[in-house]
């Protein structure tokens, strides 16, 4: 796990390493800068696998070098390939494996390799640069291309200057709390999309991108349910195995769900050593699942850390937030996220987590709400519209967001893509362009559930859950390994019934089933409480101040496509407790403290 960066830019060496040191957290360990021809190699390296210095990168072999960031999986598999085919290496690193392997298989190397990565190898001799981003967008890849001059990196932070904020950005973010592939907050920097790759050509400085990977259409195997459930355990069991080489300490985060406790059990029984597991806990008991991460360890027999949370303790990470997250990000999970990492960072430098295991499997909440107002959605669009305006909902205490969407709604697809977006809730204007790079679910399965579930994967996953956990694990120097996120259960998965996964509300389904291999079912068995935090609390009370400071006139009305007057009526109701409004007023408060951070005006 580390940071990448590339450019042919002409930087002195001073000024690339004042861009690497601004995001030093993502490799302490050794900060390697080298140029070839025009081109500046930079990279942090936070040593996991041959912790030696014959490791570090930018690393040569022959006419081509190499900065990587992620891990490769299988690259024992793939080195005994090579060297059956008479390569010889030099380290133990999985980087030389991924090297050497793009020399005799070149782009073919992508179908081979299981991990999750952002890498880049330039060809010395044909003055090309082949780059590459896993299949789901584990690890970031932000690039500059413009007039054949470029720049790479892990971070969009170290290519911020001078660069103009992007008002359609802006627009999207405060639809999704989030600012989705291929955008970014300012104009002509991009991220590579999951997936892709990316070839440039010095020569006649031209830059191509092209898909690898995608959700394909789904094809539903013909399989019995305990036929399914032991092939699923049997890939789980070599996805956690494969996640636990390392050279250094490893562990497994823990919390109440069902996902990191099926992760934690699997690893415990496939490690070679008891196994460090982390939670955190909250006072609040609304919002702790400590209790039941404690019962798992009793039962597996961990070596288990719990950290109690408190209000001061989370409200001290709100600059750490603005700082390691580079553009807004609007996720208040990430709050906590911060937090476990930066106790988890105390005893381990490689942590296991049940990430991806909802998307997958039909876990979220919003999976149930498509259910319950499937029917709705079968009433007539214009019969939906005179119930939602004419007062019955209230009459009869169904004047819920939900079922209003619901009505509202034109169509089960515009239903899905609202459980992700507001549709420009916030904005004069709607902004909603940026769908058409995520139009895919419509085609990929007839089953609304795994409609979601692939828009789920697709743009939520990549773009809020994987940039909480890398930002949160990196700013501590933190490398987290997502078991559920390996391609082939992701696959796998699709291809199952969906019965197997979600039946008659038990969400899930098959992995709770497996789950009952390791732990019974009514520990389990509890209300899930979500990784949230009660942020909304805190604006009206202990953080009232600095939010009505941050969210003054001066702020809101620079912000572009705003409906400031909404905005503002929404924040009132919220302060006075007439609404909960706290997603929306969150979003503007990171905006606003973004500005401020980064100098953008």
């Amino acid at each position: 796990m580390c940071g990448i960066y590339l450019s042919n830019i002409p930087y002195s060496d001073e000024e690339v390493k004042t861009k690497l040191n601004s995001i030093s957290f993502r490799g302490p360990d050794y900060i390697g800068v080298e140029k070839v021809n025009d081109i500046t190699f930079g990279h942090l390296r936070l040593s996991i696998l041959d912790l030696e210095q014959r490791s570090n990168q930018p690393m040569v072999f022959e006419n081509l070098i190499i900065v990587f960031n992620g891990e490769i999986y299988n690259y024992k598999a793939i080195k005994k390939e090579l060297l059956d085919l008479n390569y010889t290496f030099k380290t133990q690193s999985d980087t030389e494996v991924l090297l050497i392997g793009f020399k005799h298989w070149g782009k073919a190397i992508l179908d081979k390799i299981n991990g999750m990565f952002s890498f880049s190898i330039y060809n010395a001799d044909t003055n090309t640069l082949f780059s590459a981003r896993d299949r789901l967008g584990v690890k970031p890849f932000y690039y500059y291309w413009e007039d054949g001059q470029f720049e790479i990196c892990s971070q969009i932070k170290p290519m911020l200057a001078g660069k103009r904020v992007n008002d359609e950005a802006i627009s999207i973010y405060l639809d999704c709390m989030f600012i989705p592939s291929p955008y970014t907050i300012v104009e002509t920097v991009f991220k590579l999309p999951p997936g892709n790759y990316m070839e440039i050509n010095l020569n006649d400085r031209t830059l191509k991108t092209e898909e690898y990977w995608n959700l394909k259409p789904t094809k539903i195997l013909d399989i019995s349910y305990e036929d399914a459930k032991k092939e699923l355990h049997a890939l789980l069991l070599d996805a956690v195995k494969i996640r636990l080489q390392s050279d250094v300490p490893i562990g497994s985060f823990l919390s109440g769900g069902i996902d990191s406790a099926l992760v934690s059990s699997i690893a415990a029984k496939v490690s070679e050593s008891k196994i460090n597991t982390f939670s955190i806990g909250f006072d609040n008991p609304e919002y702790d699942e400590s209790k039941i991460a404690e019962q798992y360890v009793e039962i597996l027999n961990t070596t288990h850390k719990t950290t109690i949370c408190k209000p001061s303790d989370i409200l001290k990470l709100i600059p750490k937030l603005i700082d390691v997250y580079d553009e807004p990000f609007a996720d208040s999970s990430a709050l906590p996220s911060l937090l476990l990492n930066s106790v988890t960072k105390q005893y381990v430098t490689v942590a296991l987590s049940g990430d991806g295991g909802d998307e997958s499997f039909i876990g979220y909440e919003h999976f149930n709400s498509l259910i319950q107002n499937k029917k709705i959605m079968d009433i007539p669009f214009i019969l939906r519209k005179i119930i939602a305006n004419s007062g019955i909902l209230k009459l009869f205490g169904m004047d819920s967001h939900r079922i209003k969407n619901a009505l509202n709604t034109k169509g089960r697809n515009d239903f899905i893509e609202n459980i992700f977006s507001r549709k420009g809730f916030l904005l004069m204007k709607k902004k909603q362009d940026y769908m058409k790079y995520y139009q895919g679910y419509k085609s990929w399965s007839s089953n609304f559930l795994q409609k979601a579930a692939d828009l789920n994967i697709k743009l939520w996953l990549e773009n809020d859950s994987n940039v909480k956990v890398d930002r949160a694990s990196m700013a501590y120097s933190v490398e987290v390994r997502s078991p559920f996120l390996d391609y082939r259960i992701v696959e796998y998965a699709r291809s199952l019934p969906m019965h197997f996964k979600y039946e008659k509300g038990r969400q899930k389904k098959i992995l709770r089933d497996i789950l009952k291999d390791y732990i019974p079912e009514e520990v389990f068995n509890q209300p899930k409480r979500g990784f949230a935090v009660p942020i909304g609390d805190w604006m009206r009370n202990e953080l009232k101040e600095e939010f009505l400071e941050a969210l003054n006139d001066d702020f809101l009305n620079k912000v572009p496509n705003l409906n400031v007057p909404r905005f503002k009526r929404l924040l009132q109701e919220h302060m006075e407790h007439k609404e909960d409004h706290t997603a929306n007023v969150w979003k503007l408060y990171v905006l606003s403290k973004w500005y401020s951070e980064f100098g953008f005006k």
